[in-house]
């Protein structure tokens, strides 16, 4: 049994939905693997579950190269350093914080080592289960200028959903496998 297998049989009977979902995404092949997988990757990282980010990492071995797997890890500290600060520029009533540079050091998002746009889409599926939506809107306006069409961009919302709802079906106190 694969690791994304055991993955899928810990979701409780109460998600199935959630373990449907997962089946539908593995088969999705919308997207190249190695989006698809940095998806994947990026996204479980987002969850911080520790068992769905090393199930993840083994299914994105077998088609992403050892630069691909670490720069999709990056995208979720990264994203998540910048979705507090954007989200904290956004929400405050005071408007001087939005003129203020925010001084954060992040050189993988300028050479991730990737293709810029599979980079991107990664960093949106993690500001989307973050929510920033400051950060939200300047993915997919990039992604859009870099000619990434509407229907890769919401597969990988739907993919960052889906990643997000098996962490917390396996994460959930009592749960009973099926």
């Amino acid at each position: 049994m694969s690791s994304l297998e055991q993955i899928c049989a810990k979701i409780p009977d109460f998600a199935k939905d959630v373990r449907l979902n997962l089946t539908f995404l593995m088969a999705d092949e919308a997207l190249s693997p190695q989006r698809k997988y940095g998806l994947l990757l990026a996204s479980a990282t987002a969850t911080r579950n520790a068992a769905l980010i090393a199930a993840m990492e083994s299914a994105a071995s077998a088609v992403m190269t050892s630069v691909a797997i670490a720069a999709a890890k990056a995208a979720a500290p990264v994203e998540a350093m910048n979705n507090v600060y954007y989200r904290f520029a956004h929400l405050v009533s005071a408007p001087e914080y939005k003129t203020m540079p925010p001084r954060l050091h992040m050189d993988v998002t300028g050479n991730p080592g990737v293709d810029k746009s599979d980079f991107e889409l990664w960093s949106l599926a993690v500001s989307v289960i973050n929510g920033c939506g400051t950060c939200i809107d300047a993915h997919e306006k990039t992604l859009r200028a870099a000619g990434v069409d509407s229907e890769a961009i919401h597969t990988a919302v739907r993919f960052a959903a889906i990643t997000q709802a098996v962490a917390i079906a396996i994460e959930t106190p009592g749960a009973v496998p099926p």
